[in-house]
């Protein structure tokens, strides 16, 4: 998939009002790309739409709305994707919370492995069979250097029994790449590749949800982040380059594949993580 090819291809990125996911956005508009953005708030998407517009000279932005926190708000965007989107030759799964406190969803569940791990699980699963339909197509998993600190405890997924917000985040973190695992094995000959990456320490939004203090503890440190668009730039590379054409189930940082931990290539976990994940969404495993 070169990037002159990206004129006539559709690209969906979620989290894309600000941040990382905007920018990448972005970064697929100016290639040429149909781009369909996700985002919680009609306000923040349409002036998120507006500025990707403007920026890149594409018209061809939508928005569409949905709080990923939410398994039936995951199902109908799905719905209203596969009415509107006849192709979908690249996803890129972006959305992420960090939760100082213990939180949950609509549905019940810890809301950082929720919209973190859950929804990129459920909403891929719930459009594979159009992307598979729609390739060579890319599936992108926004992960994070955090997974190295990451432990999965089938026993307490859910961190009632001890919640932390580092161990809540690095968890997601690493769920994301043993999702992107798992799904690359069972993508194996479909032409759809599915690879994670870090997007390296990016001054965004990600946890300002938690008030007044993290929103200036962010502002303080902002001088040694990267920005918004330095962050996007593996994203980009994932979903459009050459360089990455064939290549499944890897982890990347830097525009270039980097190490994992240990717990991130073990397949036994992988394989119960995505029985797990059907069991919490209410997926059929033998349907996927």
């Amino acid at each position: 998939m070169a990037e002159s090819s990206f004129e006539g291809r559709t690209c969906l990125v979620t989290g894309a009002s600000s941040g990382v996911g905007e920018q990448t956005a972005l970064g697929l508009a100016r290639l040429g790309a149909r781009v369909v953005i996700v985002c919680r708030s009609r306000e923040r998407g349409e002036r998120s739409r507006a500025a990707i517009v403007r920026a890149s000279g594409n018209p061809a932005v939508e928005l569409l709305l949905a709080d990923l926190s939410s398994q039936a708000a995951i199902r109908q965007l799905a719905k209203e994707i596969l009415a509107g989107v006849p192709a979908i030759h690249v996803l890129v799964n972006n959305a992420a919370v960090v939760n100082l406190r213990r939180a949950t969803t609509i549905d019940g569940l810890e809301a950082t492995f929720a919209v973190n791990h859950l929804a990129y699980f459920l909403l891929t699963n719930l459009l594979r069979e159009r992307i598979v339909a729609s390739a060579p197509a890319r599936i992108v998993n926004v992960a994070s250097d955090g997974h190295k600190f990451g432990r999965l405890d089938f026993d307490d997924l859910q961190l009632e029994r001890r919640y932390g917000w580092w161990r809540a985040y690095t968890a997601s973190k690493l769920a994301n790449v043993l999702f992107t695992v798992e799904l690359a094995r069972r993508l194996d000959g479909s032409r759809v590749t599915a690879n994670c990456l870090h997007p390296g320490a990016v001054a965004s939004r990600l946890g300002h949800n938690n008030g007044r203090f993290a929103k200036v503890a962010t502002a303080l440190l902002k001088p040694f982040f990267l920005s918004s668009a330095q962050g996007a730039e593996t994203s980009i590379w994932a979903a459009s380059s050459p360089e990455v054409e064939g290549l499944s189930g890897r982890y990347f940082e830097k525009r270039k594949e980097g190490p994992t931990s240990a717990a991130a290539r073990d397949e036994t976990t992988a394989k119960r993580l995505w029985q797990e994940s059907c069991r919490l969404t209410g997926l059929a495993d033998d349907s996927l």
